[in-house]
């Protein structure tokens, strides 16, 4: 259970575009969160509420460098996500498809079906 609910602080840090761009960014290298702001039109306050929901995902870390706040990326916390969507890698997208379609078959004939003893 613990494993599931990291994979949907990951996930729920991911869904959000802005801080897919900031992981982005900080792919370069470690980053002032002024400088993470830069690009972005909304306030710091905001940016800040993007990074703090990013450290809580373990997706980066923040450290105070002298009067500055500093974010690096931490790629490691990228791995439990990308093992559990390797998985899903055997299927192509048109497999996908037919599955999908086979247990829709399967699921409609299932309810007609006499239960086996």
């Amino acid at each position: 259970m613990a494993q599931h609910s990291t994979l949907d602080t990951v996930f729920a840090a991911l869904a959000d575009p802005t801080r897919r761009q900031i992981l982005s960014m900080l792919l370069e290298d470690d980053m002032a969160v002024t400088d993470v702001a830069d690009p972005f039109e909304m306030s710091l306050a905001a940016i800040s509420k993007h990074l703090v929901i990013l450290a809580n995902a373990g997706l980066i870390s923040q450290e105070k460098r002298g009067r500055v706040k500093w974010c690096k990326l931490e790629p490691d916390a990228l791995r439990e996500a990308s093992i559990w969507m390797q998985s899903f890698g055997q299927f192509e997208a048109i497999n996908l498809d037919a599955f999908e379609r086979f247990l829709e078959v399967e699921l409609s004939a299932g309810g007609a079906r006499a239960p086996e003893d």
